[in-house]
């Protein structure tokens, strides 16, 4: 059985926000399908936006898909954990579903790059594990960009410009993995999802579960 499979104990506790990130090329994908097929507990953060729906896209699933105006309010509101613009597009994370569900020992995986991750960090660092991604080495992220989707030289050149930027936020999360190997990458996120779940700050019925224990309820 899966370390992060829910467990028989009936101890009730509160879900958290995961935010992977890496340098395109490194696993974040795959790290992320893998986690949402394997684990029932996590659930993907949906974000809000101003731009149109395409044709193949479902409101609620995809993005929520709002005006402008709406966008605006929400922010005066504090509505959003975080939020950008992207291309004169709004995008941003409201913040009631993701309450709802951590509420409910929901958990939530985040695709926000590290300047999102830094606004959730001031709005709900205790909430937030925040997980980087590395490759073993420049020379195999190269390949992997140049393997994955046969881009042209110059996109893969200014992938792996850009992944220079992004490898420099790695000191600003709290855990860092190396992805040499899918497999053993993703053990090591297991690893580190069962130990946050197991917070004593998480677990939010042990005050009532010692109680019983002790005979003090």
């Amino acid at each position: 059985m899966s370390m992060n499979e829910p467990q028989a104990n009936t101890i009730p506790h509160r879900g958290l926000m995961l935010v992977l990130s890496s340098p395109s090329g490194a696993g974040k994908s795959t790290l992320s399908r893998r986690l949402l097929q394997n684990d029932p507990l996590f659930a993907m953060s949906v974000s809000a936006t101003t731009r149109s729906k395409r044709p193949n896209e479902v409101e609620g699933e995809d993005y929520y898909f709002i005006t402008p105006d709406t966008f605006e309010a929400w922010v005066q509101e504090g509505e959003f954990l975080e939020h950008a613009t992207v291309f004169g597009n709004r995008y941003g994370t409201p913040r009631t579903p993701v309450e709802n569900m951590l509420r409910e020992g929901r958990d939530v995986l985040f695709d926000i790059d590290w300047q999102g991750a830094q606004q959730l960090a001031q709005q709900a660092k205790d909430d937030l594990v925040r997980v980087f991604i590395l490759p073993p080495s420049r020379a195999e992220l190269e390949r992997r960009l140049k393997e994955r989707a046969q881009d042209p030289a110059d996109v893969v050149a200014r992938r792996m410009a850009e992944a220079n930027n992004e490898i420099s936020r790695w000191s600003e999360y709290d855990y860092v993995i190396v992805n040499d190997d899918i497999k053993r990458a993703h053990g090591k996120l297991e690893a580190i999802i069962g130990a946050e779940r197991l917070k004593r700050q998480r677990q939010t019925g042990l005050i009532d579960f010692v109680r019983d224990l002790t005979g003090q309820s």
